[in-house]
């Protein structure tokens, strides 16, 4: 089998198996998720946190988007740009009034509303959305490469000082052996479920 079609035939396994979670069961593993991010002493330090507003049975990330402003901290969200088919960021203060239901069902900012950001390398802490991880890092999508390329143009801006931590937040059962990895595909640093915090050193490598 090739490349994509072990992690399409990765995906469909575990997305049917995330679908079988309760709601109540996603709920409470993503409040749990949550208060072990916010121990990270990479997300105390952050000042710049890019998250992300989840959709269907993903952990719920808006928990963590809404204690990140509550915590004081400048708040960057994603919105797909259809025309050139990559993620453009934008600076949220407000997300009942700053949002509206975009691409998929995802809530996204409202350009009107919000601060276009071209230059992301002040961001300090990136959340990132996937479906399933590896333990060493290993990060597989939903297919579209939208972080993977999001994350590329973060590295080539050089003028970042340090790079911002990659963060997933994950159900435990999303945990995956062997997950196939292509050069354009970007590891995280920290996997958080709801058991467990998992420091990824072969994402330094």
């Amino acid at each position: 089998m090739t490349t994509q079609g072990l992690k399409q035939s990765i995906r469909q396994r575990i997305l049917s198996e995330r679908e079988q979670l309760s709601a109540g069961l996603r709920a409470q593993y993503s409040t749990e998720i949550v208060q072990r991010i916010v121990q990270l002493p990479e997300y105390q330090v952050a000042r710049v946190v890019l998250g992300y507003m989840n959709f269907g049975t993903e952990f719920e990330s808006e928990i963590l988007v809404r204690q990140a402003l509550a915590d004081g901290k400048q708040l960057l969200l994603p919105k797909v740009n259809r025309t050139t088919n990559e993620l453009d960021i934008y600076r949220v203060t407000d997300l009942q009034h700053d949002l509206a239901t975009g691409l998929w069902n995802i809530r996204e900012p409202l350009p009107e509303r919000c601060n276009r950001v071209d230059a992301p390398g002040e961001v300090d802490f990136i959340l990132l959305p996937g479906v399933a991880f590896g333990r060493d890092g290993a990060r597989l999508g939903y297919g579209g490469g939208f972080y993977d390329k999001l994350l590329a143009r973060l590295g080539n801006q050089g003028k970042v000082a340090r790079s911002p931590a990659l963060v997933a937040g994950t159900y435990s059962m999303q945990l995956v052996e062997d997950i196939p990895q292509e050069d354009t595909d970007c590891k995280v640093q920290w996997l958080v479920t709801e058991n467990e915090t998992i420091f990824c050193t072969t994402q330094l490598e």
